[in-house]
């Protein structure tokens, strides 16, 4: 067995975020969908209606009058928020462990997978841009990749960096030169074994090389872009930032200047600090 297909036959021993939280997923990214149905997704999972409430009362929104309900939290926060939650609360059993081939201790690769998903839905409303309500998932997903080969596999990464620094190449191509894949193709597998949908499948496959895409799709763009200023302003770099650099044509297709990325940290570094609150506080996950 090569080493590629060593890999992809360890996608099932990566579990997969709970049923629970896919359904409150697939209906708050549903544009149809009311609070009727939203409070039935979230009602079969408990931990995900304490952590919607949670925030809904947390000081970043400074109201004296608490909310009891979801249907008074959808109220407060908003769709876009409450999916943000429910996200990143289902892919954080999976996303905020320490991963050693890749020099990530606990919580790093969750701060920079949480600060690509914000940064995704930042970059699309600081450039006025149409994007799907899947958005957020594949900016909070595009490295899941790193779980599988540097967790469940054990990658040692000694090689990669080493091929990387002497040959000046991404780390993603080093990994394919040694491994036969990458973490963004093991990703994308392990993504779509999930049955997620297709923008968010193809953003972790493409997220270091969208020229190489087929099409061009704004969500993979978006997330590429919040990658490399997630990467360039230091938020969960691990050993693959070594090499990295952002695509030309994506900076120019999406109009990227100093202007808008000053503009989209500032809402980062904002929303951010809501899902660090809601950690923060007791009972959060």
């Amino acid at each position: 067995m090569s080493r590629r297909d060593e890999v992809l036959s360890r996608l099932r021993d990566v579990p997969a975020m709970p049923a629970a939280a896919m359904e409150a997923i697939r209906v708050l990214q549903d544009p149809r969908a009311d609070a009727q149905a939203i409070m039935k997704a979230l009602e079969h999972d408990p931990g995900l209606t304490a952590n919607v409430l949670r925030l809904a009362n947390s000081a970043y929104f400074g109201t004296p009058r608490k909310v009891s309900t979801v249907r008074e939290a959808a109220v407060r926060l908003g769709t876009k928020r409450i999916l943000r939650v429910v996200v990143a609360c289902a892919a954080a059993p999976v996303v905020r462990r320490g991963i050693k081939g890749y020099d990530l201790p606990p919580g790093e690769l969750w701060q920079h997978s949480a600060s690509v998903a914000v940064g995704t839905d930042a970059l699309a409303e600081v450039l006025k841009a149409a994007l799907p309500a899947s958005a957020f998932t594949a900016g909070l997903l595009h490295d899941v990749g790193k779980i599988l080969l540097g967790t469940y596999l054990e990658v040692d990464a000694a090689a990669i960096i080493q091929l990387a620094v002497s040959e000046k190449i991404g780390f993603d191509e080093a990994e394919r030169r040694v491994l036969g894949i990458d973490h963004a193709e093991a990703g994308a597998a392990l993504l779509e074994s999930w049955d997620l949908p297709e923008d968010v499948v193809q953003a972790a496959r493409w997220h270091h090389r969208p020229d190489d895409a087929p099409g061009r799709l704004i969500t993979l763009d978006l997330v590429h872009a919040a990658d490399a200023l997630s990467m360039a302003e230091g938020l969960g770099i691990g050993r693959d930032g070594l090499q990295y650099r952002p695509s030309k044509a994506v900076v120019l297709r999406l109009g990227l200047t100093t202007r808008v990325e000053e503009l989209t940290l500032c809402r980062v570094l904002v929303a951010l600090k809501e899902l660090k609150d809601m950690y923060a506080a007791p009972g959060g996950r």
